[in-house]
């Protein structure tokens, strides 16, 4: 009786979605030449109004991580090319080069080198030496393969570390953690742990960092999210895991909303063009939203104020035709 009830529920959801109405976005962006994946924001501190939304373009050869401004519009002299195969990115801010330096940083996966690079940001110069390798200790080429990629910055020792997918991982330890570390060598990459479960349905890429909570979300493609402690010096004992229900089927890009009191979790359910939102306190579901694009991959979110385009924060999402949606915060109306 329990599962009929279960695929009654789950038929009943993915039948509410198909007959969401579409939120329009505010801006729809140029298109990048081969195959747009993940955005992130980077909120120009000073002049929120010239903050650049970074996003990937995946080709094996001349892909990409191109900058658009808020209008959508390519910056011509903000391209990073000749990338092979960059399918994740990030961005965090205050990166320690020295005692007196800090610079906001930008980190993207580079699959078929099996590395991750780091830029600064905003003028875009490598800090990598030409990349970081990820899953070194790894003997299948397969499994080296960098996908996902997120940033955590420890709010009390201002450390940064990186975690990354990959294509295709174990069962356990499917995620590993780098430290970036700035010393007198320069700036290098450190594994810190090994961690995450996989359920061995699909692969792992979305992952989502809460640097004030401490925690990290990402997507288990065919089964759930699963919640852990961002700090690599923890063991890694998964914490929750949740929403697999609410999904028609690859549970995809993760982005974490931010108010007062409230978080909220904002999840690509890939296949029914739609967005699930969850409340973060409880981890329990809310609604679903339907933003216009097609197979969302990747996603990401601020709530501050970005001018007069998006005066309620900034909601960014891939879309399946080469290009990004952009929607002011306001528009998915979550505190509502």
């Amino acid at each position: 009786m329990k599962k009929l009830l279960y695929i009654f529920s789950l038929v009943a959801i993915v039948s509410c979605k198909d007959k969401l109405p579409e939120i329009a976005p505010t801006v729809i962006t140029e298109n990048v030449l081969f195959d747009s994946d993940d955005p992130a924001i980077w909120v120009n501190k000073e002049n929120p109004e010239q903050s650049i939304v970074f996003g990937t373009d995946k080709d094996e050869v001349n892909g990409g991580v191109y900058a658009f401004n808020l209008d959508g519009e390519l910056i011509k002299n903000k391209q990073i090319t000749g990338v092979s195969y960059p399918n994740n990115v990030d961005v965090e801010y205050g990166f320690k080069i020295n005692d007196s330096t800090k610079t906001d940083i930008l980190v993207f996966s580079e699959r078929e080198k099996n590395q991750i690079r780091v830029y600064s940001v905003p003028d875009l110069k490598p800090l990598d030496n030409g990349g970081f390798k990820v899953f070194e200790d790894e003997t299948e080429v397969a499994m080296k393969r960098p996908m996902g990629i997120s940033i955590y910055k420890n709010p009390k020792t201002e450390d940064i570390s990186v975690i990354v997918s990959r294509k295709k991982g174990p069962i356990a330890n499917y995620l590993y953690q780098y430290n970036l570390v700035s010393d007198s060598l320069g700036i290098q990459s450190k594994l810190a742990r090994k961690f995450g479960v996989f359920s061995g349905n699909k692969e792992i890429e979305a992952i989502a960092v809460d640097d004030t909570s401490g925690f990290v979300y990402y997507s288990d493609e065919g089964y759930g999210i699963r919640k852990y402690n961002a700090n690599p010096k923890d063991a890694g004992k998964e914490l929750a895991v949740f929403g697999g229900e609410y999904f028609q089927d690859d549970i995809e890009g993760i982005a974490i909303a931010k108010y007062p009191g409230q978080d909220f979790l904002i999840v690509s359910n890939q296949q029914a063009h739609s967005f699930n939102v969850f409340d973060l306190k409880t981890n329990t579901f809310i609604k679903a939203l339907n933003l216009g694009t097609i197979e969302t991959d990747g996603c990401d979110v601020t709530s501050q104020p970005l001018g007069s385009k998006f005066p309620n924060g900034l909601f960014v999402s891939m879309n399946d035709e080469g290009n990004f949606y952009f929607h002011d915060l306001a528009l998915l109306k979550l505190t509502e």
